[in-house]
């Protein structure tokens, strides 16, 4: 029997791209548009289908940190506003705010789900108050209800930051064809499907669509696509606003669309392999990652074991003692507050978000990926039962 140190590195996440995804991209290169052109349109067009239509627009863009700015821009977030978000995310879903002259209000999580709680956005409104950013966290939907409850008593805009989230439901419905005014979904590299670094925002509302469309290329009246293959002069274009460089390329859309057709089934073996960590972990002094309601989807983007407070070992040192064991961690996330910028300038301490930082404290995040086998599954829950058993 091989020994840790004779087998292979495992990561803690890694890209399933496959021939079809390479064959598309050379195609894409071969095919002289390799910016924002065909397969983009094609990639939106099959995002919108995959989500179900019923008058939703995709609008590609180059990350979902991309997105999550066009949105807030559109609604009209800017200086003097404040926009909720909860303190266990990625610094994107905040920065945005910023971006725009706004503030982010960091409030805690539920200590189950790990998502923004509901009753502690209640608490944070105040007349500045403009916006909500739900993150569904780890592939698990918000109490959507709640919060879509909270923001139409207020009077609120609502950006779901959907990175974790694809396919994920809420009382059936997928995240993205909720309620909300803009969702955003990521296809950064771990993500479950990828187009290497993309991302998608996703609306009902034709005039937030077209501000996003329009603001993800230059503020130009019209994007280069149009322009290019038209079969009249289309040289003139008008810049409507200061813009940005957000769209997609070609080449990633290609590679989203057949990750995209690939999503059935790789959500499948995300559940499959999550199914095989609650039962095989279940003995240890874990606290494991909440599951969705009955008859509801978990994207299990990712799964963030805890250790309880009988465990033998600290998080830090069961991290490295599975790293000598050739095995790849990740937490998610370091809170918000603890970051210095975000700490100092809205003067954030721990003991505001105890959920949050309880959570940080014990949290791991262990390898999930549609690529991994079951020996690599079986190497992993080995390892943890050797150092916590």
């Amino acid at each position: 029997m091989n020994s840790p140190a004779d087998l292979p590195f495992l990561p803690f996440a890694r890209p399933d791209i496959g021939p079809a995804e390479i064959d598309a991209v050379s195609a894409a290169m071969r095919s002289g548009w390799v910016t924002t052109g065909p397969k983009t349109k094609e990639f939106e067009q099959a995002f919108t289908a995959f989500l179900g239509g019923g008058g939703l627009q995709s609008i590609a863009v180059n990350s979902a940190t991309a997105g999550l700015h066009l949105a807030l821009e559109a609604l009209g977030i800017g200086p003097g506003d404040e926009v909720i978000a909860p303190t266990l995310t990625f610094t994107a879903t905040v920065e945005v705010v910023r971006y725009l002259g706004a503030d982010p209000v960091l409030v805690d999580v539920d200590p189950v789900t790990l998502n923004i709680d509901p009753a502690k956005v209640r608490a944070a409104i105040t007349p500045r108050t403009k916006a909500i950013m739900p993150v569904h966290y780890g592939g698990l939907a918000c109490d959507m209800d709640a919060i879509l409850a909270i923001a139409k008593e207020h009077h609120l805009k609502v950006v779901e930051d959907a990175a974790h989230a694809l396919p994920t439901t809420w009382r059936g419905t997928l995240v993205g064809q909720l309620q909300s005014d803009v969702t955003v979904f990521s296809f950064y590299a771990n993500k479950t499907i990828t187009t290497g670094e993309g991302g998608m925002a996703v609306t009902h509302d034709p005039a937030l669509a077209q501000r996003m469309r329009t603001m993800r290329l230059h503020g130009m009246s019209r994007d280069a696509f149009d322009r290019f293959t038209s079969k009249t002069p289309a040289w003139y274009y008008e810049v409507v606003a200061p813009g940005f460089k957000y769209n997609m390329t070609d080449i990633a859309a290609a590679m989203g669309v057949e990750q995209l057709a690939r999503l059935p089934q790789f959500v499948q073996r995300r559940q499959t392999l999550a199914s095989r960590y609650n039962t095989q972990l279940a003995p240890l002094p874990l606290l494991l990652p909440a599951d969705a309601p009955h008859g509801d989807t978990h994207a299990w983007h990712l799964y963030v074991i805890r250790l309880r407070a009988d465990a033998p070992l600290g998080r830090d040192e069961v991290i490295q003692a599975l790293s000598d064991r050739g095995i790849g961690t990740s937490v998610h996330y370091v809170p918000l507050h603890r970051h210095p910028y975000w700490r100092d300038r809205y003067q954030l301490t721990p003991e505001m978000f105890p959920q949050a930082d309880a959570a940080y404290q014990a949290m791991i995040s262990i390898p999930l990926f549609t690529a991994m086998g079951d020996s690599d599954q079986d190497r992993v829950i080995a390892a943890l039962h050797e150092v916590l058993g």
